[in-house]
C-alpha cells in the first residue's frame, strides 16, 4: 500500500511536540499539508482553513484534527464529505451527538474515523489491564491533579463551555480506567467546582460503581503545585496496584514491575494506519460519556475566580 497522504489541522503545541514527530517517524504516512489560523509547518503547503486546504490539495487521503473540541465537528464533517479519513484528537468532540453523527457519516462513505485516546497507549496500561483481569478488585482510586498554569497557559478555549475544563486531562484518566477495568462503570455522584469567572470546572470529585458494586472514586484538580499526580490505585486480592505517571509505570505492592519509554502518539498513528488499511473505524465514546454524565449528574460548587 502506498503511504497515506496526511494533513494536519490546528498547528499548536501538541502538534509540534507529538503529532509531527510521530508522523515523521512512521513510513505509513506522507505529510503533505497543514491548515491553521496561526501556526505553520515548514516544508509543506500551509493554509488558513481546512476548506482551502482540501480544495487546493486533492491528493490528501487523511486529516488529523487537532483544534479545540468546540470546532472539531465542522472540520471533521468537511473532511469526511470530501472523502478523507479522519483522526480526532481527544476529546473527539464537544458532545456525544456530534461524534455519533460523524461515526454514521464515516460509515456511510466507507471511511475510517478514529477517536484517539493517547493515554490508553501509555506503556504500562496493558500490563495493568492484564494484572486486574487476574485477580479480584476491591477498590479503585484515581488521583489526577496537575497545574493548569504549566500545562495550559493562556488557553482561553479550555475554560469556555465545551472546553471541558479539568476534564481535558481528566478524560485521559477515564480513558485508562474504562480500558483496564473488566466491567463498565457508571457515575453515582459527582461534585464539580467552577471558578466564578469560568464556564468550565477547575476540579471534580466523582464516585463510580459497576454492576458488581465495585467502589471507584476519582479526584481531578487543576490547582496542583509541585509534584503532578496522574495515578490509578487499585486494592486487589493480589496486592496494591499503582499505575503512575499517567500510565507510564506499574507497581505491585511497592515493587516496580513495568517501566518503559513513552510511545503514546507513535502508537496512535500506527493504529490509525491500521484501521485505514482495514477499512474500519475505532470510535469508543466511553470516556466522553462519563464526562457528560458528570455534568448531567454532578452538583455544581462555585469557588473563587481563577486567573492564569
Amino acid at each position: 500500500m502506498s503511504p497515506i497522504n496526511i494533513s494536519i489541522v490546528g498547528v499548536g503545541k501538541i502538534v509540534r511536540d507529538q503529532h509531527l514527530p510521530s508522523i515523521a517517524k512512521n513510513s505509513d504516512y506522507n505529510l503533505i499539508a497543514a491548515a491553521s489560523r496561526h501556526g505553520v509547518v515548514d516544508g509543506i503547503d500551509n493554509f488558513k482553513s481546512i476548506e482551502a486546504m482540501l480544495e487546493a490539495v486533492p491528493a490528501i487521503d487523511a486529516v488529523s484534527l487537532c483544534m479545540p473540541p468546540q470546532f472539531r465537528y465542522a472540520a471533521a464533517r468537511t473532511a469526511l464529505e470530501a472523502g478523507k479519513h479522519v483522526f480526532l484528537e481527544k476529546p473527539p468532540g464537544a458532545t456525544l451527538s456530534e461524534v455519533a453523527d460523524l461515526e454514521s457519516l464515516a460509515a456511510s462513505k466507507g471511511l475510517s474515523l478514529f477517536a484517539s485516546w493517547h493515554s490508553r497507549y501509555a506503556p504500562a496500561v496493558e500490563a495493568a489491564k492484564a494484572f486486574l483481569a487476574s485477580t479480584k478488585i476491591n477498590d479503585v482510586k484515581v488521583i489526577w491533579k496537575e497545574d493548569v498554569r504549566h500545562w495550559h497557559p493562556n488557553q482561553d478555549w479550555i475554560w469556555a463551555a465545551g472546553g471541558l475544563g479539568v476534564f481535558d486531562p481528566g478524560i485521559n484518566a477515564l480513558s485508562i480506567v474504562t480500558h483496564i477495568l473488566p466491567n463498565p462503570l457508571f457515575i453515582t455522584s459527582a461534585t464539580l467546582e467552577f471558578p466564578e469567572n469560568k464556564d468550565a470546572p477547575i476540579a471534580a470529585s466523582i464516585v463510580f460503581s459497576d454492576a458488581n458494586n465495585l467502589p471507584v472514586s476519582a479526584e481531578f484538580d487543576w490547582r496542583q503545585t509541585g509534584h503532578q499526580s496522574w495515578d490509578i490505585v487499585a486494592e486487589t486480592d493480589a496486592g496494591m496496584m499503582v499505575l503512575s505517571e499517567g500510565g507510564a509505570k506499574l507497581s505491585i505492592d511497592g515493587k516496580l514491575v513495568h517501566d518503559e519509554p513513552e510511545q503514546e502518539y507513535p502508537a496512535l498513528y500506527a493504529r490509525f494506519a491500521e484501521i485505514i488499511k482495514a477499512k474500519k473505524s475505532d470510535v469508543d465514546l466511553a470516556p466522553l460519556r462519563h464526562v457528560a454524565d458528570a455534568f448531567m449528574l454532578g452538583r455544581r460548587k462555585f469557588v473563587d475566580a481563577f486567573f492564569d
